[in-house]
């Protein structure tokens, strides 16, 4: 199982990113995906999930200003964050929850700064 995300960068404040995760080694359109990120020295939190069916589920504080997609034909996840804070800086991990185990992408550093 792989899951490669990309896109993220340096972003000004107010800025926008879209984040893929591109997954292999699971059969994509059965699955629940979700998002998460991490601050170093801070616990990885909950960004959202989105089901086979492209139901989405956001954290606390985060459903205002990301929106989780799907491709299943291109095998990929996507995360649109919308008028980035400083706050938002921060490593974004994709997952997968397949066959019993936990996997997680490498992440995509996203840092938000003028």
């Amino acid at each position: 199982v792989q899951l490669q995300a990309s896109g993220g960068g340096l972003v000004q404040p107010g800025g926008s990113l879209r984040l893929s995760c591109k997954a292999s080694g699971i059969n994509f359109s059965i699955n629940t995906l979700g998002w998460y990120r991490q601050v170093p020295g801070q616990q990885r939190e909950l960004v959202g999930t989105i089901t086979s069916g492209g139901t989405t589920n956001y954290g606390a504080s985060m459903k205002d200003r990301f929106t989780i997609s799907r491709d299943n034909v291109r095998r990929t996840m996507y995360l649109q964050v919308n008028s980035l804070k400083p706050e938002d800086t921060a490593v974004y991990y994709c997952h997968v929850y397949w066959r019993s185990r936990n996997y997680w992408g490498r992440g995509t550093q996203v840092t938000v700064s003028s």
